[in-house]
């Protein structure tokens, strides 16, 4: 579906994330297609003459006409707009939108070239720094931050670890632990499973802001608040970290699929889920589905992979060889080329040796499990 803009009525768009991603020239759109994969929580949209035609599997909203008649739809929707427009037009476009800088979303402006991040609007309240900051990341770009008054270096709680596509849970402790962090109580990361170099500022993390290796360390010290990194689930005696706390999954689960031809989506989208469960991992931690290059076709993994958003990844029967495996299948072999499908994949993909699951067999597929690892030092 095409929103036609039309002078004087306010479109009606599909709002899912809490960021709207805007881009109207051949190079924004390729800038703005790949930073609304990496950059989670975001809706894309751009004119449909640059429709690729998988906007609708992947929830890209095309538009046709000025896009200054976008913005006042967008406007009140979302928390933050990255604009991958001139400076200059975007000024003069959301203008007669302006209303309270305790009300206006934080505005980011992109030029077409990829270099810069500028905070345009609601810098402070909008959060449009921390936002500038998080996309410059993302995309290698430098950021543009002009308020004066920019001095409290701190983490941004709805944003921590956005530009490695760190999710967060549930919103609802969201506001009372960002309001620990910038009063400075004190507050404890527990990053277990995450990259290690999520502080974005140049200068030392302040004594009130903590990182610990597990829950259990920290839940020692009893903070005011916590910010957990983990692709596990809570065990109970763990939960009482969330009092105050937000959990956030980052990208480190690697799923190593082969399948029968013609396994439907449901059945493989079963057993993922089944097979999570019984790991105690989030779905949401997953990074990428991997398996041999003669599935590269096979529709039941193209649809769960477009379904959550995974990228679908597969190997050559060389590849797959190449890596050393449990237990070598002289039928597999027969029929692929390759001593193993599951296993070789997920180990390819995760970078590891080593897998936390690996072969399960179910129904018409068989499944491995690998972690990414992350070095990083814990500051108990």
């Amino acid at each position: 579906m095409v929103i036609e803009l039309k002078e004087g009525e306010i479109p009606v768009i599909q709002q899912r994330g809490d960021y709207a991603i805007v881009a109207i020239t051949k190079h924004g759109v390729e800038m703005a297609r790949d930073l609304a994969q990496k950059f989670p929580g975001t809706d894309l949209y751009y004119m449909s003459k640059f429709a690729r035609g998988d906007e609708e599997s992947r929830g890209i909203q095309l538009f046709t006409n000025s896009v200054r008649m976008l913005f006042p739809a967008l406007w009140p929707a979302y928390k933050g707009l990255i604009i991958i427009i001139s400076l200059g037009a975007v000024v003069r476009m959301i203008a007669p939108l302006l209303e309270d800088k305790k009300k206006d979303p934080g505005v980011v402006v992109v030029d077409d070239r990829g270099e810069n991040v500028i905070s345009v609007l609601s810098g402070h309240l909008g959060g449009a720094n921390e936002l500038a900051r998080e996309v410059a990341a993302v995309m290698g770009a430098r950021p543009i931050i002009t308020t004066a008054s920019d001095v409290q270096k701190t983490i941004p709680v709805d944003l921590f670890g956005r530009r490695f596509g760190w999710e967060w849970d549930s919103a609802e402790k969201l506001t009372p632990v960002s309001a620990s962090v910038v009063n400075e109580e004190r507050v404890a990361v527990v990053n277990e499973s995450g990259e290690s170099d999520w502080w974005m500022h140049d200068t030392p993390m302040p004594p009130s802001i903590q990182e610990y290796r597990t829950i259990a360390e920290a839940q020692a010290v009893e903070p005011q608040a916590a910010l957990v990194v983990t692709h596990r689930l809570l065990k109970p005696d763990e939960q009482s970290i969330l009092n105050n706390g937000v959990v956030y999954r980052p990208k480190v689960i690697v799923l190593g699929m082969g399948c029968n031809r013609g396994t439907s989506a449901e059945e493989i989208e079963a057993v993922i889920k089944e097979t999570l469960d019984e790991l105690q991992f989030s779905i949401k931690s997953v990074k990428a589905l991997a398996t041999i290059e003669l599935k590269k076709d096979e529709a039941g993994l193209i649809a769960v992979c477009e379904k959550y958003g995974w990228p679908f990844v597969w190997y050559s029967p060389e590849q797959l060889n190449q890596v050393q495996i449990e237990d070598p299948s002289e039928t597999v072999y027969k029929f692929t080329g390759a001593y193993g499908v599951s296993e070789p994949a997920a180990k390819l993909y995760a970078g590891v040796g080593e897998l936390v699951l690996t072969k399960k067999k179910s129904g018409n597929t068989t499944i491995s499990v690998g972690l990414m690892p992350y070095q990083r030092e814990g500051r108990a």
